[in-house]
């Protein structure tokens, strides 16, 4: 036998099946959505190896690939695509809520009150009462709630209940007396706390302000936030999100999810942020040690410039619509932002900055785009984090400097139910400005914002689509003209989040090397019904090639 036909021979054997890797994964039957484009998926198969993609085509083709040990999952023609990432979440805090005091339906202040009244009848005494994420936009005349509501049903138990958007929260009596507030209390910069007629407080702390509850409160201990951790990551994996973006991470969270991957009880991938002003400990600590590795790492640095439009602490260039000659606050002065992101830019640290108002949105832009000037050309990815009401001069500004517009649909259809009251019907044409973002090329990073909104990325992708308020008093669509499609917005649900944190060669898409990162929803999202999006539901989720969630 020649030389060119041995060689002709063993490539036979070599592409024949018995030659072929085999998987520890395959999924058939599928509808697969690769996120290499925004276009419709295609029937095909999917592949898993070691924690990684093998190969993405038809089933015949992927059939090779099937041994012994393959375990093959049957989808059934539901959406196969890569596994949802949140681009921004309160992760721990999240956990905590899924066990504490649920007032986000709360639909009236009685209600309000029984549930309070229910849950600490179960508690110790001096036991806190937090979370509750309340909303009070659902109560007729949407008064704000006092501590003398609560304070009869829990006289034993110190309280300290947010509002859904973390940016006002209710102290009881008791609460207020462990943290030692008195009507002579002075109020923090860049926070507002609400006194009666005769100076004493109602109860209500906002922004910078509730740091002066919050310092009273016991810290969880390890235990409590490792199992609050591992709560959330049930939750997590029951809804396909097998990555997130944590927003208001602390040192003890990623010890937290250093401990859990540790135990191998990790089943979602983390960059976690922490506070701006500790950048330069921040900065000190990668340099020594590194960011971290595919699962847990530092992913940079949150900061606030203002508060939320339902607290009324968002700020806004003309004064809010039912608040005369009231812009708003923002959380720190201008010039402590500015030395605070040219610091930590100068660090080589990624920054993500909450800004809501337009006017917080534009000095934000105004910020770094000044930074990146004075720095020189690097791969910066600024990170607006809600980029919620814009001018439409700052819109296409995302594109121009590249920032990445981190925002969370939900909120859109939540807050399209009164938000027109806070700031007027020409405000609104630019809020939750997506398809104006995408159509100027800024870069889409979607998360939930949980629990400031449910963690489900599915509710999110049906509210970037419909925009189809929760009221359903805009069947459709709130400010319709912003609307997306499905591509678009779950490519900001998986390729957008990858690009955000840097990790678009690892994961986001469905192509062979990449993190085996998958989600199964039941149904093919491109075909449904628009208005029917949120019914879907996930069947599978894999996460470094392990199922972690397989639906009953």
């Amino acid at each position: 036998m020649t030389r060119g036909a041995s060689f002709a021979a063993l490539l036979a054997v070599c592409l024949s099946a018995a030659c072929s890797p085999k998987a520890d994964l395959l999924i058939t039957h599928g509808m697969v959505w690769t996120g290499l484009s925004t276009g419709n998926p295609q029937p095909g198969a999917v592949a898993i190896r070691g924690g990684t993609i093998l190969a993405v085509g038809d089933s015949a083709t992927l059939a090779r690939y099937v041994g012994r040990g393959t375990r093959v999952i049957d989808a059934r023609g539901g959406l196969v695509a890569p596994g949802f990432a949140d681009g921004h979440t309160h992760f721990i805090s999240g956990g905590f809520q899924l066990a504490s005091i649920d007032l986000r339906d709360a639909a009236t202040p009685q209600e309000f009150v029984r549930r309070i009244k229910e849950y600490a009848a179960r508690l110790r005494t001096g036991e806190w009462i937090q979370g509750g994420d309340w909303d009070h936009t659902l109560w007729r005349g949407a008064p704000l709630p006092r501590h003398d509501w609560i304070d009869s049903v829990t006289p034993n138990n110190p309280v300290w209940i947010n509002r859904l958007d973390g940016h006002e929260g209710l102290a009881n009596a008791a609460a207020l007396k462990a943290a030692g507030i008195t009507r002579d209390t002075p109020t923090p910069p860049g926070g507002e706390v609400l006194h009666d007629r005769d100076g004493s407080p109602t109860g209500i702390f906002k922004d910078q302000a509730e740091g002066l509850i919050e310092r009273a409160i016991p810290d969880p201990t390890e235990e409590q936030t490792d199992s609050a951790l591992a709560r959330g990551l049930r939750h997590a994996a029951s809804l396909g999100v097998t990555s997130t973006a944590y927003m208001s991470a602390s040192w003890g969270a990623l010890a937290s999810f250093r401990r859990l991957e540790r135990a191998g009880r990790l089943t979602m991938r983390a960059a976690l942020y922490l506070p701006i002003e500790s950048w330069r400990a921040v900065a000190e600590t990668v340099r020594a040690r590194g960011a971290g590795d595919d699962w847990v790492r530092i992913g940079g640095l949150k900061g606030f410039m203002d508060g939320s439009a339902g607290s009324r602490t968002a700020y806004f260039f003309e004064p809010y619509a039912d608040s005369a000659g009231y812009f708003g606050l923002l959380q720190h002065p201008e010039r402590d932002m500015r030395t605070w992101i040219g610091n930590a830019d100068s660090a080589g640290l990624q920054i993500a900055v909450h800004a809501i108002g337009d006017r917080a949105n534009a000095i934000l832009l105004d910020i770094y785009d000044s930074v990146a000037k004075a720095h020189g050309p690097r791969d910066r990815r600024f990170r607006d984090e809600h980029s919620q009401h814009l001018r439409p001069q700052d819109v296409v500004r995302f594109g121009q400097i590249g920032v990445v517009a981190s925002m969370q649909p939900y909120h859109a259809i939540d807050d399209g139910r009164w938000v027109e009251g806070r700031i007027g019907p020409v405000r609104i044409k630019s809020t939750y400005a997506f398809r104006t973002l995408l159509d100027t090329h800024a870069h889409l990073a979607f998360g939930s914002d949980w629990t400031v909104a449910p963690l489900d990325p599915i509710l999110g992708i049906y509210a970037a689509v419909t925009r189809r308020t929760l009221d359903g008093k805009n069947p459709n669509g709130w400010v319709p003209e912003q609307k997306i499609s499905v591509g678009e917005a779950l490519q900001a649900y998986t390729a957008g989040n990858a690009y955000a944190v840097f990790a678009e060669r690892q994961k986001g898409v469905l192509a062979p090397g990449y993190f085996a990162d998958v989600v199964v929803v039941d149904r093919n999202l491109f075909s449904m019904p628009p208005e029917s999006l949120n019914t879907a539901k996930v069947t599978v989720t894999i996460a470094g090639g392990k199922v972690v969630y397989s639906r009953p």
